[in-house]
């Protein structure tokens, strides 16, 4: 199980690409066509034409990262294919990975800082 940094910025292509691309070139995509720079933080995650596997690419401060996964019998959940980017919470971003209905995974309202301790 891969879980990503709570408030991670999490940019998933919606148009599949070709998966010989390296973890470089997903990059220059990355920044090129989807505006989003996977050396500023953002983790990018793309999809085959199968939609049975991702790479998701990511800076950690050493290095880029990419991370290959392929279901075994099955395929991701991925809306209609578009031009264009979504973006993901953490929680929503792991449930895709996992091969999950991450569509299904909904943020909490968050609540207010109490005002004073009592």
């Amino acid at each position: 199980m891969i879980s990503f940094p709570a408030g991670a910025r999490i940019v998933v292509a919606a148009k599949p690409v070709d998966f010989r691309r390296g973890g470089e070139s997903l990059a220059a995509l990355a920044k090129e066509v989807l505006k989003e720079d996977p050396f500023a933080g953002v983790i990018v995650i793309f999809r085959s034409r199968r939609a049975d596997r991702v790479k998701t690419i990511a800076w950690d401060q050493t290095g880029l990262v990419m991370v290959w996964k392929s279901l075994a019998g099955a395929a991701f959940r991925w809306p209609p294919i578009v031009d264009g980017c979504m973006r993901l919470s953490a929680a929503q971003g792991a449930a895709l990975f996992e091969g999950l209905e991450w569509r299904r995974v909904y943020l909490q309202n968050l609540a207010a800082a109490p005002v004073s301790i009592r």
